[in-house]
């Protein structure tokens, strides 16, 4: 039986949603207030899941000290009080909604974790507005 262990970090960023490619009419239609072009935050609320067996020897899927220690170096410090379209390499030319900072964080954690390990990213950009990735 496989058993999943979810750990929650939390970090504040800010972002601005819009496609270079259109003008400004088109993107405030699109995005709305989130194409704000002084941005605006959120207080980003983080749950990382990740299935596998439970090892006989420790008892863990995943040591969750571990874990946390990889999101705080990898995510945290990547992405607290930052302007994630500034200040984060990953977005440079990526629109920074919340599919594709769910998407990012999972490409970030998945390759430095055990490949038999599942990983899934759940995402809350607001209480009420979340992502999960994969789903």
């Amino acid at each position: 039986m496989k058993t999943s262990v979810i750990r929650k970090v939390i970090f504040n960023s800010a972002h601005r949603l819009y496609n270079p490619e259109w003008d400004m009419k088109k993107n405030d239609e699109v995005f709305g207030l989130c194409n704000n072009p002084n941005y605006h935050g959120h207080n980003y609320e983080l749950h990382l899941k990740v299935t596998g067996d439970i090892d006989p020897e420790t008892g863990y899927v995943i040591d969750l000290k571990k874990l946390n220690d990889l999101l705080q170096f990898e995510i945290v410090e990547r992405f607290d009080h930052k302007n994630i379209n500034l200040d984060v390499a990953e977005f440079k030319n990526l629109n920074p909604t919340a599919e594709n900072i769910a998407k990012v964080i999972y490409d970030i954690l998945k390759p430095k974790l055990d490949p038999q390990l599942k990983v899934q990213v759940t995402l809350y950009e607001t209480p009420r507005n979340y992502v999960i990735y994969p789903d």
